[in-house]
C-alpha cells in the first residue's frame, strides 16, 4: 500500500486546462472606432486556429463569420472586422484548447 501512495505523488501528473480568454481588443464593453478595426483574443493555453471560430453578432441578431488569420502566437487569435456602422456589437468565439475541450464566449462592445 504504501508502494502505491508513493508512486501515485511521484508519478508525473497531465495538467488539463481548458482555454480561458485572458485579454481581447476590442476589450469587454469597450467602444471602438469603426468601420475596420483589428479582432485580437488571447487565452491562457494553446488553441487550434483551425478548428477555432470568431463570429461578429450584432444587436438585431445578425451574425457573420469573422476570417481568422494564421495564427503567429499558438494562444492567440487574430481576425479583422470590417464595414461596421454604428452600434452595439459582440465577437462570439468558441475554441478547441489543446485539451480537447471547446470552450466559448462572446465580447459584448460598441462602435461609433
Amino acid at each position: 500500500m504504501t508502494a502505491l501512495a508513493v508512486a501515485l505523488v511521484v508519478a508525473p501528473r497531465v495538467v488539463f486546462a481548458h482555454a480561458v480568454l485572458v485579454q481581447s481588443s476590442p476589450a469587454e464593453g469597450a467602444t471602438v472606432t469603426g468601420p475596420d478595426f483589428p479582432v485580437t483574443l488571447k487565452f491562457n493555453s494553446r488553441v487550434d486556429g483551425s478548428r477555432s471560430t470568431l463570429l461578429l453578432a450584432t444587436a438585431d441578431g445578425q451574425s457573420k463569420p469573422l476570417s481568422i488569420s494564421p495564427q503567429s502566437v499558438p494562444d492567440t487569435l487574430t481576425a479583422n472586422a470590417s464595414g461596421l456602422v454604428a452600434g452595439k456589437y459582440a465577437i462570439r468565439w468558441q475554441v478547441l484548447a489543446v485539451d480537447g475541450h471547446i470552450t466559448r464566449g462572446q465580447i459584448p462592445f460598441i462602435v461609433k
